[in-house]
């Protein structure tokens, strides 16, 4: 079984948010199930030049793109077992970030385009064309339509993932013609028109011989009006090609016996007491009062209406009020940003808020945290809870998506769950399950039960690349 993986940022190279975690922690996985996955990506100006010092070039082709007839490079590179390849062109790529353009619609149509002219020039050919996002939304609408007929693309299949359907990629009716190189009649309710405009993502739903998503809950949610984004009608039709494979975590890179950006290394067996010891030099490193035994909740998050930060801002000084530090570190939108940043200084002894985002950093809120609060008003899977378990902090969250299927709340009579959770979105369940998670923190017999469940938790990808692999399968 050979597999391309074909999206827009992976860790190492390249990263924005959780799907570069995906791809580059996924491949890994299925290499181990036998499967052979290879990855192809964008040749952003911003990899790091130790590995764009390590690619080789394959081939240089022209690609169509409408009327533009445009460059297109082909580079390779092997890293830790995997085949990497990038699409160079300047024009599309050398940009300052990498999404948010005015172009995007452009630069994402050549990407798919030239994903698909480059096949052949791969030194494998794919079984399975595995396309992330709506960025690479096009990829099983031109393989059906455009190139199902060339004998080397014949026996290809697709399998579309959504990573967050509330981005879609939705354009004007013009790009039908001007940059996809498609007729009118795919200005259609059952090909890619969205109330009047040109969707990328419901092109793949359309198209994509399977689906998947990131949690089985989000899986069902997205059928329903409230989290479907428009797109429920369509995702219910499809129910039966919908598979929700919940994401993983690399449980080598996030290892708090081996991790060197933390202060202290611990293992299961002796979280506690080096948990106190990170804690207090964090406190330190905050200017935040030295105390080992108070509770440290943590946000490590982007700062969005998503993550449910409207909630705290309904009851931040009753939380200040608390016995309690937090300490929230994330960058994101300007409203929520400026939220802990005054929370911060109307609370210096209780609250800390860094409004940044450093990986090492990141690791010690983690490391010394307590509980670690993620109170989404939706969440395809999450990944800032399976770190969390991960680093032994139990979380506080909403029950949905892949949240709901990580976290299980406990339980104080039959000594159940890793974490708390409450149902509806509404300030006030959420402060009231925090005063709960402070009383079972401070019963020793019910946190030392909680702790024990929390080594038991196991989120790595093995699991996930099994039911990756059966899906493969079915499409054989």
């Amino acid at each position: 079984m050979k597999v391309l993986f074909i999206a827009t940022e992976c860790t190492p190279f390249i990263k924005t948010g959780g799907l570069a975690d995906v791809i580059g922690a996924l491949p890994q996985a299925l290499m181990k199930e036998d499967v052979e996955a290879h990855v192809i990506l964008p040749k952003y100006v911003d990899i790091p030049m130790i590995y764009k010092d390590q690619m080789t070039l394959l081939q240089v082709i022209t690609v169509s793109l409408g009327w533009r007839n445009q460059y297109c490079g082909l580079w390779k590179l092997q890293h830790e077992q995997i085949t990497y390849y990038f699409i160079d062109n300047e024009y599309y790529f050398v940009r300052s970030s990498l999404y948010g353009h005015g172009d995007d619609a452009e630069r994402f149509a050549f990407f798919n385009r030239a994903v698909m002219e480059l096949l052949p020039y791969l030194d494998f050919k794919p079984d399975i064309l595995h396309a992330n996002d709506w960025h690479s939304g096009l990829i099983s609408l031109y393989l059906q339509d455009f190139y199902r007929y060339h004998p080397f693309y014949q026996n290809m299949r697709t399998v579309f993932t959504i990573h967050n359907l509330k981005y879609q990629g939705v354009y004007p009716p013009s790009i039908l013609g001007d940059l996809l190189g498609l007729g009118p009649e795919y200005f259609a309710t059952d090909k890619m028109e969205f109330y009047g405009q040109v969707n990328f993502m419901k092109a793949a739903l359309v198209y994509a011989d399977r689906i998947t998503t990131v949690s089985p809950t989000y899986a069902r949610e997205i059928q329903t009006p409230y989290y479907g984004e428009q797109l429920d009608q369509l995702l219910h039709n499809r129910r039966h090609d919908l598979n929700g494979i919940i994401n993983g975590i690399n449980d080598v890179q996030y290892n708090p016996s081996t991790d060197p950006s933390i202060f202290e290394n611990y293992t299961t067996q002796d979280v506690q007491m080096h948990k106190q010891a990170n804690k207090i030099k964090l406190q330190e490193l905050l200017r935040l009062p030295i105390n080992a035994d108070i509770p440290m909740i943590a946000i490590v998050s982007r700062l969005v209406e998503q993550k449910g930060f409207d909630l705290l801002a309904h009851i931040i000084d009753e939380i200040a009020a608390l016995d309690i530090q937090l300490v929230v570190m994330g960058t994101g939108e300007y409203k929520y940003e400026q939220l802990f940043r005054e929370a911060a200084r109307n609370y210096p002894q209780q609250i800390a808020a860094l409004i940044t985002f450093n990986e090492e950093l990141s690791r010690k809120v983690y490391a010394s945290s307590d509980l670690f609060l993620m109170p989404s008003r939706f969440e395809p899977c999450g990944i800032g809870q399976l770190i969390a378990l991960r680093y032994g902090s139990a979380p506080i969250v909403r029950e949905t998506g892949g949240l709901y299927d990580t976290v299980t709340p406990f339980n104080a009579n039959t000594g159940t769950g890793n974490g708390f959770t409450f149902t509806n979105y509404n300030a006030h369940d959420l402060l009231h399950t925090i005063r709960y998670a402070l009383l079972q923190y401070h019963d020793s017999a019910n946190w030392n039960t909680i702790k024990n469940n929390i080594q038991n938790s196991c989120y790595s990808w093995q699991q996930s690349a099994k039911a990756y692999k059966a899906l493969y399968l079915s499409l054989a």
